[in-house]
């Protein structure tokens, strides 16, 4: 399992290789130290936890910078944990960095997304809204009736106003158009949640990604047509 930590910087654009402009999302990703393996002898699953990000000691609690103490690692702002079934590979103290990915990779990326306050139904659930004639003078964004005849109750998950945003929101199968080594930057196709500079868990994704052959490679493949034999004149009698 690939993964990693980073800060969304924001977004731009960039060319591929055919021309095309491709939105992209930058993020800084890492580096993350390993301060934790958990075995599944120990703790009943297997995992490992990175630490993110510079902090004071100050700043933090005992009990927070004593996780860092123990294993003699400087102190992280961020500590995440990500589910793993090979833990061989990885020591307390270990370095990951952005190039553990490639340009091409699938991965999901985590955060917390945006937060919009308190907002009515029109702006949270899309609600079309009611007339504006015929004497409906405040019908405009209201969410109409959510009583139940039978039941005289509001049942529960009737779409109402109330919080929008600020959400751990995952989306999944985003593709990477480049790594950047020397500066540890990620460009994501798209976008991604929350806001800039804020935190974000990236690890390679857990769905199936088709694989789509290039047209040209696809092309070369096929045989060449082969021209018709020529026909043979028939001697006239």
């Amino acid at each position: 399992m690939k993964s990693i930590i980073g800060t969304k910087i924001g977004m731009t654009q960039v060319f591929d290789q055919t021309g095309t402009i491709v939105p992209v999302t930058v993020i800084s990703a890492g580096p993350c130290t390993i301060t934790n393996i958990f075995t599944k002898e120990k703790n009943g699953y297997t995992a490992i936890q990175l630490g993110y990000g510079e902090a004071k000691e100050k700043n933090a609690t005992k009990a927070f910078a004593g996780i860092f103490k123990k294993n003699n690692i400087p102190l992280k702002k961020t500590l995440r944990e990500f589910r793993t079934n090979d833990i061989a590979e990885y020591k307390i103290g270990q370095e990951i960095k952005v190039d553990v990915f490639h340009a091409g990779d699938f991965v999901d990326i985590s955060g917390m997304s945006k937060g919009k306050g308190f907002a009515g139904v029109v702006k949270r659930y899309r609600f079309a809204g009611g007339p504006s004639t015929h004497g409906q003078s405040d019908r405009q964004r209201a969410p109409g009736t959510s009583g139940a005849g039978g039941n005289q109750r509001v049942l529960k998950g009737t779409k109402k106003p109330g919080h929008m945003g600020h959400e751990f929101v995952t989306i999944q199968r985003l593709q990477i158009i480049g790594v950047d080594p020397e500066k540890n930057f990620l460009l994501i196709k798209g976008a991604v949640p929350g806001t800039n500079k804020g935190t974000l868990l990236i690890k390679n994704t857990v769905k199936k990604v088709k694989v789509h052959h290039h047209e040209a490679a696809h092309k070369s493949k096929k045989k060449a047509p082969t021209a018709p034999a020529a026909k043979e004149a028939k001697p006239k009698k």
